[in-house]
């Protein structure tokens, strides 16, 4: 009988503890599991279920004051991670175990040169911060002018370009565990195609054990060899990637799995011949030239260049492409947030001749946006009541009216107008989401522009949103400008998809001819990289697992 390897990590019987007054007492509940080395284990589930907090205990990173392991075991190489002090889980975070966060964004210094931070991180652990070795690290990241970049900040850095920093920052001491959570949800399909293989390359190469924390299906069906699915702090199911993802035995991970927008058996949508609500022509933006702390000076290519675009009432026309395709830019033009530099714009038959006309008393409330992160879109200090009825007062509607309107749409959003008092931080992300729409109809728009508004939900919820985002549509007659970087949202959604790429729409069609029979190479890479379309394509060869002394 073959020897079978001890588990790099195991954790047996794991409880951890919520705060009193926290809707259940454990966020964490008799979890049991193991990674061995070179393997890659995906956890799945929604938010609340435990998955981040369990990533934490492992690295030692539970805020001790709100969240305690009370039960259980969780061993790293044989060592008790839960009885670690600070001075030696220093020496196990970064050195053995290294962590990818989900917003690269706020995980790096937005003060410190990226190589001064990667630097810093090899120190800290006794290693070598040459600028030679911090290139190299670059290099293996896949990042553009490894010796030149290192002296950008993050913010002059693209989001995939950020999320490949965050990743080289935690493998440079090379560690045997990589905890990456959700570091792939709000990069666009090309770019997250190309992180994945980044992790599953460095897995064959030096036999990194990956827990790889998502919420999409379609990313785990790319990766896993395992797959652990939690509900409320417990593993409802687990097992072998194929048989689970073929043959899910229970109904949460059934509707998981459901929930997961699929192009192939989306209806198609019938054509809307409304009359045009929004005309643009030719419209362009342009960045001025900035100097970079160095002295360089450098003009960054336009944002927009020349768009075309036609939207009809009633309709639904999703922009997609990569980040820095310029889709938000438009967006924000559209909304009366950015001025153009050139071009035509005519909105309800009217030219807009400035940003500034958009905000007259009369079309204020006709233009209206959801916006990516409901977090950081709702006033935390203000209750919801006030967040809904504030803008409507302000535009003439008594406050009775404004109560009325109020109630009916967080009836047809699905909140209970009796929670309106609470604040934003009292909601789940999904509800959150919700009351921002909710917002955004108060004062009964005529065009709704949409940016990201699903791309950080869970699948279940994104699948709700959707569907409610639709039946509004239908209900209250909105046009809508669908912003997202992910075609099997565009397609649960739009009568038609335009295709934008450094700055220029390429193609713009009927949403089951661009899914179907896609014009551009650009369109046809970007439904090649879609998550869970091509396995096989996207997997380097696995790890071989061997003893290790």
């Amino acid at each position: 009988m073959a020897h079978q390897p001890k588990p790099l990590l195991s954790i047996d019987g794991l409880n951890i503890s919520l705060p009193a007054g926290s809707d259940r007492s454990l966020a964490v509940a008799n979890v049991s599991l193991s990674i061995g080395r070179g393997e890659v284990v995906c956890i799945v589930g929604e938010s609340g279920s435990g998955k981040s907090v369990l990533a934490s205990a492992i690295s030692g990173l539970l805020p001790g004051n709100a969240l305690q392991a009370t039960n259980g075991s969780l061993t790293f190489d044989g060592h008790d991670v839960l009885t670690m002090n600070e001075a030696q889980l220093r020496r196990l975070r970064g050195a053995r175990i290294g962590y990818v966060f989900q917003e690269p964004m706020t995980a790096l210094n937005p003060l410190l040169t990226i190589a001064r931070q990667v630097r810093e991180t090899l120190q800290a652990h006794g290693r070598d911060g040459s600028a030679d070795k911090i290139a190299s690290l670059f290099r293996s990241m896949r990042l553009p002018d490894p010796e030149e970049i290192g002296g950008r900040y993050p913010h002059e850095l693209s989001g995939g370009q950020r999320q490949r920093v965050a990743i080289a920052m935690a493998i440079a001491c090379e560690p045997e565990l990589l905890i990456a959570d959700e570091p792939t949800t709000a990069l666009d399909v090309t770019t997250q195609s190309e992180i994945l293989k980044l992790i599953l390359e460095l897995r064959a190469e030096r036999g990194l054990a990956v827990l790889f924390i998502t919420h999409d299906f379609g990313v785990v069906r790319d990766i896993a060899d395992r797959i652990v699915v939690m509900q409320n702090g417990q593993i409802v199911e687990t097992g072998a990637a194929v048989p689970l993802l073929t043959s899910p035995q229970q109904p949460y991970t059934r509707r998981l799995l459901a929930a997961v927008p699929d192009i192939d058996s989306a209806p198609p949508q019938d054509e809307v011949k409304g009359p045009i609500i929004l005309d643009l022509g030719q419209v362009s933006k342009r960045h001025k030239k900035r100097r970079r702390v160095f002295g360089q000076t450098r003009t960054v290519a336009p944002a927009l260049d020349g768009v075309d675009l036609v939207l009809r009432q009633g309709e639904t026309l999703a922009l997609v492409g990569e980040s820095g395709s310029g889709k938000s830019t438009l967006g924000q033009i559209i909304t009366g947030l950015l001025e153009r530099d050139d071009g035509k714009f005519h909105f309800l038959g009217e030219e807009i001749t400035c940003a500034e006309d958009l905000f007259t008393r009369e079309r204020r409330p006709l233009v209206q946006m959801v916006f990516q992160d409901p977090q950081s879109s709702l006033n935390p200090r203000h209750s919801i009541r006030r967040v809904l009825t504030e803008p409507a007062i302000n535009l003439g509607a008594t406050r009775a009216e404004a109560e009325a309107r109020m109630v009916e749409l967080l009836g047809r959003v699905g909140i209970d107008p009796a929670a309106a008092d609470r604040k934003p931080h009292a909601f789940s992300g999904g509800q959150r989401q919700r009351i921002a729409l909710a917002r955004a109809l108060m004062l009964r728009p005529r065009l709704l522009v949409a940016d990201e508004p699903v791309s950080a939900l869970d699948v279940s919820v994104q699948a709700q949103i959707l569907v409610l985002l639709s039946e509004l549509q239908r209900d209250l007659g909105l046009s809508m400008l669908f912003i997202t970087h992910d075609l099997r949202v565009a397609v649960s959604v739009a009568h038609r998809i335009a295709v934008m790429q450094g700055g220029r729409v390429v193609e713009m069609a009927p949403t089951s001819q661009i899914i179907g029979q896609p014009a551009s190479d650009y369109a046809r890479a970007l439904i090649a990289s879609i998550p869970g379309r091509h396995t096989a394509e996207i997997q380097p060869q696995p790890f071989a697992q061997r003893d290790f002394v």
